[in-house]
């Protein structure tokens, strides 16, 4: 019999070194400051130059801390919709979660053209952003609860969440097409992801609507690990499946949606991150997996978001590409690494 990881190990290693990538990631960028410097200005030291205070302080924290977010909203929701579904491949941009609040996005962005309204501002504009990102990732979502119901195959239900998330960006081509250029300029910048706009009022609204987000899985947490053996055991269980769908349709549209929102659709951190979480704390218990899947979230993104800095040049690549390019060879490795159906 195989012995338990030691979790709280574990758990100690990884907090450590989401705080060390943290750091690194606020020493990186077009002006390199030392990762000293940085550490001790936490504690009161002052910077030896003022305009590495102004960047880390007025640029850099905000970014990496909706880098954190952002991994953790996006690995929560693709390990619940990987449990409910119960398919490997599920998470918010394959199954077109993301597609959908990116269309909620649009049809908020290109119609707002149409009356003389700018978002991604201030106020009621980045209210209206994050509802309109939710709304879109939660009809997606019930699309897609619905067809699970009369799908049963894992496989199919991949293939129709990827025709939802085609549908969608036909939808969102076709107001490109019709809305204003200043309009289609700013969703086409928003669509190439990024972190580095979110300043610091609108980190408190990103970091509520997570918390919002969480509390349904955290009430649901045990109903979760019932579904890993279907829903007929679930029943048996005493888990009430009809409330348990309703609070991952709302959860994972709160926190798809917030993300995709504030940071532009990003790939492969929903669908890879889950599988990273299982295969080093060697568990299917959602009690340690939900807390594991968020914290390396948070660190693969924090480095995803360093590398897309390019050290040294005022240069930065669009978060989605790099999310891409390390986590689709991972999802490959993976799928051909494990049998799912000794997890699913």
């Amino acid at each position: 019999m195989k012995n338990k990881p030691n979790y709280f190990l574990l758990f100690c290693v990884g907090i450590i070194s989401c705080i060390v990538v943290f750091l690194v990631n606020l020493s990186i960028g077009s002006v390199k400051i030392p990762v000293s410097e940085i550490g001790l200005s936490f504690f009161g030291n002052e910077f030896s130059r003022k305009s590495w205070e102004i960047i880390v302080f007025g640029y850099r924290i905000p970014k990496a801390f909706t880098a954190v977010l952002a991994g953790i909203t996006l690995s929560v929701s693709g390990l619940q919709m990987q449990t409910f579904f119960r398919n490997p491949l599920a998470g918010p941009f394959v199954l077109g979660i993301s597609s959908g609040a990116g269309l909620g996005v649009a049809l908020l962005v290109m119609a707002g053209s149409a009356f003389g309204l700018s978002f991604f501002s201030g106020g009621f504009g980045l209210w209206a952003v994050v509802f309109a990102a939710s709304i879109g990732a939660i009809l997606v979502l019930l699309l897609m609860s619905l067809t699970a119901w009369r799908v049963k195959d894992s496989m199919t239900l991949l293939i129709v969440g990827l025709m939802f998330g085609s549908l969608a960006g036909a939808i969102v081509s076709v107001l490109s097409y019709f809305s204003d250029a200043n309009q289609l300029k700013v969703y086409t910048v928003w669509s190439m992801g990024s972190l580095g706009s979110t300043h610091s009022g609108q980190l408190e609204l990103f970091f509520f609507a997570s918390v919002l987000g969480i509390i349904p899985v955290l009430v649901f947490i045990k109903s979760y690990n019932a579904m890993l053996l279907g829903e007929a055991y679930a029943k048996s269980m005493g888990v009430n499946i009809h409330r348990l769908r309703w609070a991952m349709i709302i959860s994972t549209g709160i926190l798809a949606g917030s993300a995709t929102a504030f940071c532009g659709p990003i790939a492969f951190i929903g669908i890879a991150v889950p599988h990273m979480a299982r295969l080093i704390f060697k568990t299917g218990d959602h009690r340690i997996l939900f807390p594991a899947s968020a914290l390396m979230g948070a660190i693969v993104l924090l480095i995803c978001d360093a590398i897309s800095q390019i050290p040294g040049s005022a240069q930065t690549l669009p978060i989605n590409a790099v999310t891409s390019l390390v986590g689709a060879p991972m999802v490959i490795w993976l799928i051909l690494k494990r049998n799912f159906s000794k997890e699913f």
